[in-house]
């Protein structure tokens, strides 16, 4: 076993948060080791929708070229109402009173956005990134941290460094080695997310490239991203019954029948792919342990209902980066800044994602027919009136608590 020491931060995880924190860090001239136990980035259609506040983050961080090539511009979002079939409310970003600069979502998966910040840091001295490393154990000093990681040929090293961060997913490892606690609870039902490639647009003008049905029983989100090779995939995401089997949910016929439920069209869908998982709704109670940290889904997970996953992950990520470049190169005072970046992304986590996900969530399903009509009339009354249409507008695309998230002292 070998001990490497160096004044740079360790970062667990290279997904879409990770490979943000990495590329922020190098720009300010901290150095960098990121590991991951992955030998390779997955490459499903996963985390893809970035929103206006991310993508702002994207262009300060230069990535957003790469974005607009490789993403799909969505300045539009439809709800659609299942049981009768008609376009309930469209909310349009570029026709907002005061848009914001970018006035669109950006579909850009996870994947891409790492694969990208990959590039750009390739060939840094300052940067050194590390595939098949596991991390096993974590001992903290009053002067940095010590990570034991565990190499792919089973051999361990040592590694020092002067702040340890965990963007290594909702079973983080570092959130676990130090203890967190991870507040919340877990959705009764699965989700089930289904890709296909056929192109739902031509299904008529009520369907746009981001979309919400509503339904009692069987709600669904659908979204279109530009996939691996740029011919387009779409997304859907939708709610199974708890007692329902994998089988039963898993079967070709379960997945076509879905699909047509709420998009019919003549002959089958070609399914790309399919996956059954549980979905939380939790958070950390402190974000900063000493000198580890947590973001992304390491400190925070929701459902999947409005894409602000991987957007509040990569704003903890340019948050973060930000004050550790304050304390390693202007030697600022760590605790109280890092004590700051607990307050602002829980209350970015709290007050933002974790409420509006819920609220989404509860509204697409909503079982009550009078509670029922009365929330769609709302989102009808929203979309024809301009002050509602760009509220809902700041709550759907992160606008307003990000805002209140980063003014928080």
């Amino acid at each position: 076993m070998t001990e490497r020491t160096a004044e740079r931060v360790l970062i667990v995880g290279g997904g879409p948060v990770g490979s943000v924190l990495a590329l922020a860090l190098r720009q300010a001239g901290v150095p960098v080791l990121l590991i991951d136990q992955l030998a390779a980035p997955e490459r499903d259609c996963r985390a893809a929708s970035c929103h206006p506040p991310t993508i702002a983050i994207l262009a300060s961080l230069g990535l957003l070229d790469a974005g607009l090539d490789q993403g799909l511009v969505s300045p539009v979002f439809h709800y659609l109402d299942r049981v009768t079939g008609k376009l309930i409310g469209r909310f349009a970003l570029p026709e907002m009173q005061a848009p914001p600069e970018h006035a669109f979502v950006l579909q850009w998966e996870q994947y891409k956005i790492a694969d990208t910040i990959a590039e750009r840091l390739a060939g840094d001295d300052g940067v050194e990134i590390r595939r098949s490393t596991t991390l096993t154990e974590i001992e903290q000093s009053a002067d940095g941290v010590i990570a034991t990681v565990q190499r792919a040929d089973g051999s361990e090293e040592r590694i020092a460094a002067a702040y340890l961060v965990g963007c290594d997913g909702g079973r983080s490892t570092v959130r676990k080695l130090s203890q967190i606690d991870f507040e919340g609870f877990t959705w009764p039902e699965r989700f089930l997310k289904i890709d296909t490639r056929h192109d739902f647009t031509a299904l008529g003008p009520q369907i746009d490239n981001r979309n919400y049905f509503s339904d009692p029983d069987q709600w669904m989100n659908l979204f279109k991203a530009r996939g691996e090779d740029g011919s387009g995939m779409w997304r859907s995401v939708s709610p199974t019954l708890p007692e329902q089997s994998e089988d039963e949910l898993l079967s070709p016929e379960a997945i076509e029948a879905r699909l047509q439920k709420f998009c019919p069209k003549p002959g089958a869908y070609g399914v790309v792919t399919v996956a059954l998982y549980n979905v939380h709704q939790r958070i950390a109670v402190t974000f900063n342990q000493g000198r580890v940290l947590l973001a992304g889904d390491a400190a925070h997970v929701n459902n999947p209902v409005g894409g602000m996953g991987m957007n509040g992950g990569i704003h903890d990520a340019v948050n973060l980066a930000a004050k550790l470049a304050s304390i390693l190169n202007e030697g600022a005072e760590a605790q109280p800044l890092l004590d700051r970046y607990t307050r602002q992304r829980r209350k970015a986590q709290i007050d933002g994602v974790q409420a509006q996900s819920i609220a989404n969530k509860q509204m697409l399903g909503e079982k009550d027919p009078a509670v029922r009509t009365a929330k769609l009339a709302e989102i009808a009354r929203a979309a024809e009136t301009p002050e509602l249409h760009d509220a809902f507008i700041r709550r759907a695309c992160m606008i307003d608590s990000y805002a209140a998230a980063e003014a928080t002292l």
